[in-house]
């Protein structure tokens, strides 16, 4: 095997591969490493930005390595405080139990049932007991969590930090221990706890593991983090046309970025898409590319072929123009009225005149007629407008 190119496949689209050279050393070794990537169960469904983990674990298991897919449904108890400035709700016992079936059904759109370990943290966390937790939390000092950003600035903004919070990344270490993990992959937003693997593999003896680290997915507003809670996210099991729409939303920066992170075209082939973009093809091209392979991973490849027949359909003969304005919009919680969003995005004078429009079927959100006067785009919504045949706009809301 070339190990080489193996790191090279592995580093695709990663933010940090630590330390690099003692991963390397563990792929020339020939042993299969046990890899580990953990999802606390918070919320029904997977969307793509969970999926540039998922990913990633696949691009191991084909090379051969053995994949652990960790439900932290213990580490659900405690609240993840990541990126958080106020201490995080915990989930109660019967919403984990209920997210973590649907996780396991969906992750196996991506990975090898047969090749794939799913473990649950509490499987040695319950065990643990009151006495092993208190042991555990000996091995760190308040200082040291406080190194952690998070931490850090909450602290300094006089901000509450409840105890237990400090036990998150303790716990997320504790399980590269239980399971003897060679690696271990998260966001970039994790890597204090990936860390703390780390430090506590070396405390119970262990050969330290190796961390990657993936960046966080921009979701359909090319800005935020890809969320539900920011409506930018695209769904690994919502249906095909609404998926394969939602792609070809996406500007056409966001497009490589995505295609990095969520393709498994090879990279040679990006490469030469590049090349043929700055010389004149239409990105357009490419991104229908990018939507098909994604509804077909997640739908079936019919699936795939009838989202775009549908997506033609709704337009037809080219009506979009290739270069259409881009207009980003302020938007509060209540969101923003269809009737403002087409007057402040210049479509129509006035939002009489948006109103008249929509009555007459003359407006069109996504390819699809918009009927109700009295819809609302919500923060995080990324949509293509069009009034009458010849105004259009892809309107970005703040």
């Amino acid at each position: 095997m070339n190990f080489e190119a193996a790191l090279q496949e592995i580093r695709r689209g990663a933010d940090e591969v630590l330390p690099e050279a003692e991963l390397l050393e563990r792929l020339r070794s020939g042993k299969p490493l046990r890899v580990k990537a953990g999802f606390d169960p918070t919320a029904p469904d997977l969307h793509l930005g969970h999926t540039v983990l998922i990913n990633k674990l696949k691009t191991l298991q084909d090379l051969g390595h053995e994949v652990i897919f960790l439900i932290g449904d213990f580490t659900g108890l405690i609240g993840d405080p990541t990126g958080r400035n106020a201490t995080r709700p915990p989930l109660t016992p019967e919403q984990i139990e209920a997210n973590a079936a649907t996780y396991k059904a969906q992750v196996f759109k991506i990975l090898d049932p047969e090749r794939t370990t799913v473990a649950f943290n509490s499987t040695w966390m319950h065990p643990l007991g009151a006495a092993g937790m208190i042991k555990l939390a000996a091995t760190h000092t308040v200082a040291r969590m406080l190194e952690r950003d998070d931490f850090s600035k909450r602290y300094q903004a006089e901000l509450p930090i409840a105890l237990h919070e400090f036990l998150y990344p303790l716990v997320q270490g504790y399980d590269s221990v239980a399971l003897k993990a060679d690696l271990e992959l998260g966001g970039t937003d994790q890597k204090f706890n990936l860390l703390m693997g780390r430090e506590l593999q070396k405390h119970f003896g262990q050969k330290p593991q190796c961390i990657l680290t993936m960046p966080l997915l921009e979701g359909t507003d090319g800005v935020n983090k890809m969320s539900k809670s920011m409506n930018n996210f695209i769904a690994i099991d919502e249906a095909p046309r609404d998926q394969f729409g939602k792609l070809m939303s996406i500007s056409d920066e966001l497009m490589w970025r995505y295609l990095e992170l969520l393709s498994f075209q090879p990279l040679a082939t990006l490469r030469q898409w590049r090349q043929e973009v700055e010389g004149g093809r239409n990105p357009r091209d490419i991104k229908v590319a990018l939507a098909q392979e994604i509804v077909a991973r997640f739908h079936g490849p019919a699936a795939a072929e009838s989202a775009l027949a549908d997506f033609e359909a709704r337009f037809r003969g080219n009506a979009i123009p290739e270069d259409i304005p881009q207009v980003e919009l302020a938007v509060g919680p209540e969101g923003l009225s269809i009737a403002q969003v087409l007057k402040q995005s210049g479509l129509t004078a006035s939002t009489s005149e948006a109103l008249r429009m929509i009555e007459a079927a003359g407006v069109r959100l996504d390819g699809a007629r918009v009927e109700d006067k009295g819809l609302h785009l919500q923060a995080g919504t990324t949509a293509v407008l069009q009034v009458g045949k010849r105004k259009f706009a892809r309107v970005v809301c703040r």
